[in-house]
C-alpha cells in the first residue's frame, strides 16, 4: 500500500544511516582516510579534518543515505540467511557477475559528477583502506554491498574536495587557508553539494 502522507523525517534517515555504518564497524574516519589518500597529493594544505567534514557532508545527502540503508539491510539479511534462493547464495558469496552492489553505489555517486564516477571505479578496483578489509572479510560477515557503498561515499567526498580546490585556486587560496568546518555540514537551508 502506498501512502504519500507517511513521511520519514530527514533527521531520522540521517541517524539511521550513521547507525547502520557504525553497526557494520565503519567510521567516518575510516572513509576520510580513503579520501585523504586519494586527494592529498593534489590539494595543498588538505588535512584529514577537511576530509572528515567532506564525508560528513556527503552522508547528509538523501541519495547516499538511501543507498547505504538498502545495501546494508541486504548484507544483514544475507548474514541471517533470510533471502530467497538463489539471491541468498549470490549475495553471500559476492558473486563476480553480480553487479547490483556496484549499481546501487554508483547511483549515489552520480550526484557528484564525473570525477566521483571515475574515483569510484578506481576505488572499486584498488580497494583502498577499509574497502579492502570489507571486501576480503572472511567468516560470517557479508559485505557485498558495504564495500562498494564505502567506496561510493569516499568517491563523493573526494569529488567535493576536488571541486572546492578549483574554487580555492581561483581565489588564490589552498585548503591551508580555510578551516575544515567550512566543508562540513551546513545549515539545512543550504543545498550546496
Amino acid at each position: 500500500m502506498h501512502n504519500k502522507r507517511i513521511r520519514v523525517h530527514s533527521d531520522e534517515v540521517t541517524k539511521a544511516t550513521r547507525d547502520a555504518l557504525e553497526r557494520r564497524h565503519v567510521t567516518i574516519d575510516d572513509i576520510a582516510e580513503i579520501v585523504y589518500t586519494m586527494q592529498s597529493p593534489y590539494n595543498e594544505g588538505l588535512t584529514i579534518e577537511h576530509c572528515v567534514q567532506s564525508v560528513e557532508r556527503v552522508l547528509d545527502k538523501r541519495e547516499v543515505q538511501h543507498a547505504v540503508l538498502v545495501g546494508i539491510e541486504l548484507d544483514e539479511l544475507a548474514e541471517k540467511r533470510l533471502l530467497s534462493a538463489p539471491l541468498q547464495a549470490i549475495i553471500e558469496s559476492d558473486e563476480g557477475l553480480f553487479g547490483v552492489d556496484e549499481t546501487l553505489a554508483l547511483g549515489a555517486v552520480f550526484t557528484y559528477g564525473s570525477i566521483a564516477v571515475t574515483t569510484f571505479g578506481h576505488l572499486d578496483k584498488q580497494k583502498i583502506g577499509i574497502i579492502e578489509k570489507l571486501d576480503t572479510k572472511a567468516g560470517e560477515s557479508v559485505n557485498t554491498f558495504l564495500d562498494d557503498l564505502v567506496g561510493s561515499i569516499a568517491a563523493c567526498a573526494a569529488s567535493r574536495l576536488a571541486h572546492r580546490m578549483r574554487d580555492l585556486e581561483e581565489e588564490g587560496e589552498t585548503f591551508a587557508d580555510i578551516p575544515p568546518n567550512e566543508l562540513g555540514p551546513s545549515p539545512k537551508a543550504n543545498t550546496e553539494i
